[in-house]
């Protein structure tokens, strides 16, 4: 951090932002004393930082007034705010404020104590195009609720259900009848071939039965044919209005579409060098192409945005949770976040493009100089104890992980070696497979849960009981990886075992058993409100940044692949 002070008043610093009323307007001089605080040297990283002591400054005053128009008591949704600290060409000092999202979705916009920035396209300034296109799919929209409501469609489509299940019971009932008749004439046919018949009579009789299954048959063709004639003119009828939504849809999703893109052409993203490029641009060279809804809207670029228009000089930066746990992501109140993945990453790249920034701290290895202990090896199998930091496998920054490291140490190996993983910041058992036959089986293991693990971890908060089990299902946040979010809809199911082990101060240390394996399940589960609603201690993707991420892969006991003995190990946590 530079050495740099603030040697001016705050006072000072209100009296020359008054010469410019729109920058007055949204710029905030601050209320306490910061002048003792060294400026940074280089503006915040946003995707992982440790907030600035003049970024937490203005963000308590921020929440100080948040208190007021956004009670954390109430029902009202939870979102996220930033800071932005600036100084204009004379060195006057103060910080710029934003709420992610649309501002035209809350009234704290009307706010006069707080002044957000404004939305980089004001949705409610719309140009005739926009008026026009927005009317046109509301009539569309109109038209879908009219048709999906009709009473026809409801008549025809119970009309259509009440046929189905009619024919379905009439056909089930005529194919018991069936094979009712058929076992009779099973039966009849047995009689047959040892009654004591005249020629004649015994061809009859054969002759009537084999008529009679034809006539079953044909009994049964003919119920499905008067059916499916009933059902396909109702059918018809029904798709004749079901298609007219359909092109209604695709008619609005055309439509909504365009004007989606219209509105992202307008967000023209300025940077330092004063190059601007609209939404569509910075997205072109990205893997999605197109940018993701709500891109734009963050606090993050709000803040540059307005900093960059008023040749404001950003200083650093802060976000943060105010309010409500949503249901999904976690997100806990007054809590530090970094700016999301999916939509942020590709603007702000482009916006701090011509600043010093900090340097991203993932693209530094913190295992170098780090020992990776191996517990046991043999021909077959390697059991090592990863220390926090190192990689399982390869990334696209930082190379050196357990599978670089023991390909090294027994070159001799053969396979892919890692059989599961741990996340980077988990320590403990990681076991890997020295050959083919012993990779084939330890998966088959893991498939059949032969395999079981036990990792201790401390989190920051006492829990009102000793066990339990926890059942969220988990997907990855498509906007915000590696990040991790529960999802009822799309998740897949994940479920940990957990038990107390002791109390110390205002933490817990616990075992955790991870019955499934998903991403980040156990740091998850113990952060979500729906669990155990405590993150880890150290966790920064789910609670707050420390010396380490308190999980360890404490215990770990598989069959030996070749022996069939069970082997167990046991490393005991650092922390």
């Amino acid at each position: 951090m530079a050495k740099a002070k603030v040697n001016f008043t705050t006072t000072l610093s209100t009296n020359i932002f008054m010469s410019n009323s729109s920058i007055s307007h949204y710029l905030s001089a601050f209320v306490s004393d910061v002048s003792h605080y060294s400026l940074p040297s280089k503006f915040t990283y946003p995707f992982h930082y440790q907030a600035h002591p003049l970024a937490l400054v203005a963000s308590e005053e921020l929440q100080q007034k948040l208190k007021a128009f956004h009670p954390v008591d109430t029902k009202q949704q939870g979102r996220m705010y930033g800071v932005l600290i600036v100084k204009d060409a004379q060195g006057s000092l103060g910080y710029l404020s934003a709420l992610s999202g649309n501002a035209n979705e809350t009234s704290l916009v009307d706010a006069p104590a707080i002044n957000f920035v404004p939305t980089i396209h004001q949705a409610y300034d719309q140009s005739e195009f926009e008026k026009t296109q927005q009317i046109e799919i509301n009539d569309i929209n109109k038209k879908i609720t009219q048709l999906e409501s009709s009473t026809e469609i409801n008549q025809l489509t119970a009309l259509l259900a009440t046929e189905i299940a009619k024919v379905e019971e009439e056909i089930q009932c005529l194919q018991q009848q069936m094979r009712e008749n058929k076992k009779a004439r099973k039966e009849k046919r047995a009689w047959l071939s040892s009654a004591a018949l005249p020629e004649n009579e015994h061809r009859d009789i054969s002759i009537s039965l084999s008529r009679a299954s034809v006539t079953d048959k044909k009994t049964l063709q003919v119920l499905k044919l008067h059916h499916q004639t009933s059902i396909e003119l109702t059918s018809v009828k029904l798709q004749q209005l079901t298609d007219e939504i359909a092109v209604l849809k695709k008619n609005r999703k055309k439509r909504s579409a365009k004007l989606q893109k219209h509105f992202f052409k307008q967000y023209k993203m300025l940077n330092s060098k004063g190059e601007r490029k609209d939404l569509t641009e910075i997205f072109s060279d990205t893997i999605v192409q197109s940018p993701p809804s709500g891109s734009g809207d963050c606090a993050a670029p709000k803040l540059l945005q307005y900093a960059f228009e008023h040749k404001l000089t950003p200083l650093c930066l802060a976000e943060f949770w105010w309010g409500k746990q949503p249901k999904s992501e976690i997100r806990k109140h007054k809590h530090f976040y970094p700016a999301c993945q999916g939509k942020c990453l590709p603007i702000l790249e482009h916006m701090l493009t011509g600043m010093e920034v900090d340097k991203n701290p993932l693209l530094i290895n913190p295992a170098e100089g780090l020992d990776l202990e191996i517990v046991y090896q043999d021909e077959h199998v390697v059991v090592v104890n990863k220390p926090a930091g190192l990689l399982s496998v390869p990334g696209k920054s930082i190379k050196d992980s357990v599978y670089t490291r023991i390909k090294a140490q027994f070159p001799q190996a053969t396979g892919g070696l890692i059989i599961h993983r741990l996340d980077m910041a988990t320590s403990g058992l990681l076991m890997l497979a020295m050959n083919d036959r012993a990779h084939k089986n330890l998966q088959q293991q893991f498939l059949d849960k032969k395999v079981s693990k036990r990792y201790v971890a401390t989190i920051g908060g006492k829990l009102k009981k000793t066990a339990g089990d926890i059942c969220l299902p988990l997907r990855g946040d498509f906007d915000d990886r590696p990040k991790q979010m529960v999802c009822h809809q799309h998740g897949k199911y994940a479920e940990t075992h957990w038990q107390l082990i002791e109390e110390k101060g205002n933490t817990s240390k616990l075992f955790l058993y991870p019955i499934t394996g998903r991403t980040h399940q156990l740091r998850m589960h113990c952060a979500h409100p729906d669990g155990l609603n405590i993150p880890i201690i150290g966790d920064g993707l789910y609670g707050t940044s420390a010396n380490r991420l308190h999980l360890h892969a404490q215990r770990l006991s598989f069959i030996h692949p070749i022996t069939k003995e069970r082997l167990t190990f046991e490393v005991d946590a650092e922390f």
